[in-house]
């Protein structure tokens, strides 16, 4: 008798184990989807600054901002809890957030929430601030709303 339970046990057991497998799949499917924002070059970005037509967001950090940061950036550390106000109505903004450099992830913080505030056209600077750097780029210095020394 246990061997004719045995080919039910396994059935069960495979078809459990599919759908765990289905579902962890779909889930790192839907967390890897999530975090994925279109890069923008820094010829591009650089144009869009200069066109006016961007909103630059800095996730290195207070310290970091006051250092060194893409020209009109916003400084998410000191910045995000206004975030909403300091984006334009327009939805469909072109919206960068950087970090760091290629191996950051922590622009994700920003353009996530960009996105979760209903914006449609957020895109990451993979390169991050040490490429904008490297490419020798202006940058502009000081904590947000303080003159450039």
């Amino acid at each position: 008798m246990a061997t004719s339970k045995q080919p039910t046990k396994n059935r069960t057991m495979k078809t459990l184990f599919a759908t765990l497998a289905t579902t962890i799949a779909l889930i790192g499917f839907a967390a890897a989807e999530d975090a994925k924002f279109e890069d923008i070059s820094i010829k591009d970005l650089d144009k869009a600054i200069k066109d006016k037509t961007v909103v630059v967001i800095d996730v290195n950090g207070a310290d970091s901002y006051k250092q060194a940061h893409v020209p009109t950036a916003i400084d998410y550390a000191t910045q995000k809890d206004k975030l909403a106000k300091l984006l334009p109505e327009d939805k469909g903004t072109l919206v960068v957030a950087y970090c760091g450099g290629p191996s950051c992830g922590a622009y994700q913080a920003a353009a996530k929430a960009a996105k979760e505030l209903g914006y449609t056209n957020v895109k990451h600077l993979k390169a991050g601030l040490s490429g904008w750097l490297a490419a020798e780029m202006k940058v502009e210095k000081g904590a947000p709303g303080e003159k450039e020394s």
